[in-house]
């Protein structure tokens, strides 16, 4: 069975359970305060007629125009009262009591017994008992009848004895409930498969558009999904368009990797095989030849060691072995180390750092090649005639802060956001020919993170230089905030250049 069904039979059984309860407790609760309402109905009446029969006793001295009062009241008589037979008046008086009945006449038949002080039946409009018999124990509502001359008690009235106006009263109104509740129920359940169409639909289309776009990626297809919502399923589907994208990146980033680690391994392959071949010819010298052959293999080992350090950040395995470390003394060596080529390029390669910067706990190794990814981008990114200048200081007593500026050919806005990504390259460097794999720095964040510090790039533009700051903390504590790849905070003021 699909979701979609599923989602609907559940959605209707829980709406059929609801309304079969609501109704249930609805009518057993109707039930119950329906017959506490009608014994008030029937106190209320029994009240008033026994002041009825109280007045028509009092104005003729007995019982006599007792089946009168109660035809009045809108109870029929059958039975006569004490005492009296079936004369000619008692048929005119009984006659004018049932026209005014037919007037009045209650919906239901009640019962109603009238006994005597004596404990004698007076009265009984069933016809149950005979008049002057002794009263046996009677139900119903009971009230006392008094003669208001004498302010005296000379009966009782026992009204709605057999519960008829219960029975009658509850029979009628609770069918009659049940019957609207039955058909508002059935129009509830109606409705709510309508909307578990609707609503089961809703939720299983995001879901079916998910799948299917699932297996177009299989296929090597990436159609992104349309957000109608801004719920779970929205976002699902934002997520999914998320996905997409990065898996896009990911393909355009795997596919530049391997033109570019085709070109890097082509390239020193190509010098070796011409220089072996130029040995073996006797067109060059053993000398001048493995001079190129050593420099092409050392290429060779670099991109070989730049995949062995991102194949370590990748698996979590990038481990450093802290000392205390003189940092002025690392960036003079490193500026040092890079000087050769920064002269072979024609680019002027300086440092500018305070005296008396504190000794750090650092794995001077690592931050040595971090360094050296940015400083070499550096020389390679800067025109002959250019400069590359080292910025060191601190940051409000609590970060070393290291920025690299150059002069170069500057960095387009739209790829700030992607440089600290896996072997992505600029198109400006790729048309000048820049030689790198888009290794460095994401291998130099990896390694400023690990030290609890952040980096950033900033770049007002093609053409206009690059910035690349570094963030360390010296109390080896992770910094509370790092900056984002496409901006960089301002250099470091230079105390004592």
């Amino acid at each position: 069975m699909s979701l979609r069904w599923r989602i609907m039979g559940l959605t209707v059984l829980v709406v059929v359970l609801a309304t079969l309860i609501s109704v249930g407790v609805g009518y057993y609760a109707s039930q119950s305060r329906l017959g506490v309402f009608v014994d008030q109905i029937g106190d209320d009446e029994a009240i008033l007629l026994a002041r009825n029969l109280s007045r028509a006793y009092t104005a003729a001295g007995g019982w006599d125009t007792v089946d009168r009062a109660l035809a009045e009241a809108g109870y029929s008589a059958t039975g006569g009262p004490r005492g009296e037979g079936s004369g000619e008046g008692s048929g005119e008086g009984s006659g004018e009591a049932e026209e005014q009945h037919v007037e009045v006449f209650h919906r239901d038949p009640v019962r109603i017994v009238i006994v005597g002080v004596d404990g004698r039946v007076v009265l009984d409009n069933a016809a149950d008992l005979a008049p002057g018999t002794a009263a046996p124990d009677l139900g119903g509502n009971r009230e006392t009848v008094f003669d208001r001359t004498t302010n005296q008690p000379v009966g009782h009235l026992y009204a709605d004895v057999n519960q008829e106006r219960l029975s009658s009263e509850s029979h009628g109104f609770l069918s009659t409930l049940l019957y609207i509740s039955l058909i508002a129920g059935a129009l509830t359940v109606g409705v709510a498969i309508l909307l578990a169409l609707w609503l089961s639909k809703r939720i299983t289309a995001p879901v079916t558009a998910l799948t299917e776009a699932t297996q177009e990626i299989a296929q090597g297809e990436t159609t992104p999904l349309p957000v109608t919502s801004s719920d779970e399923l929205g976002r699902m589907s934002t997520a999914f368009n998320q996905m997409i994208a990065t898996l896009e990146t990911q393909r355009e980033l795997r596919r530049r990797l391997i033109n570019d680690v085709s070109h890097e391994i082509n390239t020193p392959l190509s010098v070796i095989q011409l220089e072996a071949a130029g040995l073996r010819d006797g067109l060059q010298t053993a000398e001048d030849a493995s001079g190129h052959i050593i420099e092409e293999v050392d290429r060779l080992r670099g991109l070989i060691t730049d995949l062995d350090w991102l194949a370590e950040t990748d698996a979590g395995e990038l481990r450093l072995t802290r000392e205390a470390s003189a940092v002025s003394e690392l960036l003079i060596t490193e500026v040092e180390r890079w000087q050769p080529q920064a002269r072979a390029r024609q680019v002027a390669l300086s440092l500018q750092a305070p005296a008396g910067l504190p000794d750090m706990d650092l794995d001077r190794t690592r931050m040595s090649q971090a360094l050296g990814n940015v400083v070499g981008n550096a020389i390679h990114c800067t025109e002959a005639g250019g400069r590359v200048v080292v910025r060191a200081g601190l940051e409000n007593g609590e970060a070393l802060t290291i920025a690299i500026t150059d002069d170069g050919i500057g960095i387009p806005a739209a790829d700030l956001p992607h440089l600290f990504e896996r072997f992505y390259r600029t198109d400006e460097s790729r048309s000048r020919g820049i030689v790198g794999t888009g290794l460095g720095l994401p291998i130099s964040r990896a390694i400023v993170e690990a030290h609890g510090g952040d980096i950033a790039v900033a770049s007002d533009g093609p053409g206009r230089g690059a910035t690349v700051t570094m963030r360390l903390p010296l109390d080896g504590r992770r910094l509370s905030s790092s900056a984002s790849s496409d901006s960089a905070p301002t250099p470091p003021a230079v105390e004592g250049s």
